[in-house]
């Protein structure tokens, strides 16, 4: 995937508006995520059957905002499983007021954590106690209401929560991936 075909948080907001799905770009794509982090497959099923999200019953995905939650699925795919870690959950620009990118991540996690549950990640016995306390944050996270008062400081503690949310998504999403592999899978 090029650069040019990066899909972005106000493209795919703008869609959503008029596809009139209800959702923001951060909570669906924070689903989205936490789907294929929890091992769910998209297979042949459009992204908004997979993710049992609903817009209004009159209106149908034109094919252009098909093609738009098709490209945003495979871009997902692609960073969550970057061995380079370039995964960025996708958020409003760095340039948006501190209020509304820490709404949007809080949005994110939220749909991570109920696109994870709604792939059956949630019932993984097996995932390790960092993969749990992971969930447990992004949970914690997902609840917050913030406060702001110094700029700088709420910057900088929006910059590290953030981070954690980027690598805690990718970890669960390597961890859930290993756990799908049959044990004789082995490289060689």
């Amino acid at each position: 995937m090029t650069a040019t075909d990066f899909l972005g948080y106000d493209e795919l907001d703008a869609a959503l508006v008029r596809m009139r799905i209800g959702t923001d770009a951060s909570e669906l794509h924070g689903s989205l995520c936490g789907y294929l982090a929890g091992g769910g497959a998209l297979d042949k099923r459009p992204l908004l059957a997979a993710l049992e999200l609903e817009g209004d019953e009159a209106v149908v995905p034109a094919p252009q905002d098909q093609a738009l939650l098709e490209r945003l699925a495979d871009q997902s795919r692609g960073e969550l499983a970057d061995p380079e870690l370039g995964f960025e959950p996708l958020l409003p620009a760095d340039d948006r007021p501190l209020a509304e990118r820490t709404e949007a991540l809080v949005e994110w996690c939220r749909g991570f954590l109920g696109g994870f549950g709604l792939a059956g990640a949630g019932a993984h016995a097996q995932l390790s106690e960092e993969a749990q306390e992971i969930l447990r944050d992004l949970t914690i996270i997902a609840g917050s209401a913030f406060d702001f008062g110094d700029e700088a400081e709420d910057e900088d503690a929006l910059i590290e929560v953030h981070e954690f949310v980027r690598m805690g998504a990718m970890l669960l999403f390597t961890e859930c991936q290993a756990a799908q592999r049959p044990a004789n899978d082995t490289l060689h």
